[in-house]
């Protein structure tokens, strides 16, 4: 039997596009705050996410833009689910639209700071909260953005830890980044290192917190 990776919660859905009240605002809140610990990221001014220092490097080695490239790279990252049978929904579209928005806003909102030890704090704030938002709306079940589809597929095929999968990708796109010429700083390594872990201990909590629930239907 497939061991669950994601557990169910009281405001889990039924289906990855029936339009329900608590999941869908546990949907909406968990992907805006997911954009606010990006911009926290970006204001600490240490380094981009891994995934932004690969379309970097892409960027760099092929003269195209970077948006373009991340573009691309998130449907080269979609294709990969085909294999590993993650599907699509609503939460993978509103993924993609609600993550840009509140990072956009946030980014005109949030000061910069220039004081280094503030620089450390936002960028560690910002990792602990993309990692909470992540195990948050995943557990809404309405289906996850295209790197996340990716971490729940292969940790399903390989049964390995979601915090092991994670870094593994993190850590060999930012490698591979870096060698193409992207840039890299402590902001970088951070979450490249930490996110996944902090997305293993929510989910572990959300397990534990409601136990009741996943046993009931594990004896379903």
């Amino acid at each position: 039997m497939k061991k669950r990776v994601l557990p169910n919660t009281p405001w889990s859905n039924t289906s990855y596009w029936t339009l329900k009240a608590k999941p869908l605002a546990m949907l909406c809140a968990s992907l805006s705050l997911f954009g606010f610990g990006e911009a926290l990221l970006l204001k600490s001014q240490l380094g981009s996410s891994p995934w932004t220092v690969f379309a970097q490097g892409l960027s760099v080695q092929t003269g195209l833009n970077i948006g373009l490239l991340t573009f691309i790279i998130s449907c080269g990252v979609l294709a990969l689910w085909i294999p590993l049978k993650q599907r699509f929904g609503l939460g993978t579209i509103l993924n993609i639209c609600i993550i840009a928005l509140s990072l956009g806003l946030f980014d005109v909102w949030l000061p910069v700071v220039d004081d280094l030890v503030w620089q450390i704090l936002l960028a560690v704030l910002g990792v602990v909260i993309v990692g909470i938002a992540s195990s948050l709306y995943l557990t809404s079940h309405m289906g996850a953005g295209p790197r996340d589809g990716l971490m729940v597929g292969l940790t399903q095929l390989t049964g390995l830890k979601v915090g092991v999968i994670r870094t593994f990708l993190e850590g060999t796109v930012c490698l591979i980044g870096w060698l193409l010429g992207g840039v890299v700083g402590l902001a970088t390594l951070l979450f490249a290192f930490g996110v996944g872990w902090v997305v293993q201990v929510s989910l572990d909590v959300l397990f534990n917190r409601y136990a009741s629930i996943n046993q009931s239907l594990s004896r379903a």
